[in-house]
């Protein structure tokens, strides 16, 4: 059975096929700003072909605006799937270069711990 479900510990939203992990959307929450930026987003190969990438995309948009959080897209896969969908483009910002080095910080505080 597959599902998604968002893994803020990870933060990250998951697909999972029972209890293992076969993609994600990962995310850097820039909390003082209200933004969620998007900066990946995989399926495992086996996986592929099947729309699981639109579900979570859509899952995982929704629930950061339900948050009432702004969406940032740096993920090339996010980047399409919104252009795609402009229901969302009241809650989406355009990326700049300071949360390029917000996620370049973020990610190598992670890889020090």
């Amino acid at each position: 059975m597959i599902t998604i479900r968002n893994n803020p510990e990870r933060s990250r939203f998951e697909v999972l096929d029972a209890d293992a992990v076969i993609g994600q959307a990962a995310y850097v929450d820039n909390v003082g700003e209200a933004q969620r930026i998007f900066y990946h987003t995989v399926i495992s190969e086996e996986y592929g072909g099947q729309g699981l990438a639109g579900v979570l995309a859509a899952q995982a948009l929704d629930e950061t605006v339900d948050a009432g959080l702004k969406i940032v897209p740096v993920c090339p896969y996010i980047k399409k799937y919104l252009a795609k969908h402009p229901g969302y483009a009241a809650n989406v910002l355009a990326p700049t270069p300071a949360h390029l080095e917000f996620v370049s910080a973020w990610l190598a505080q992670r890889v020090r711990q």
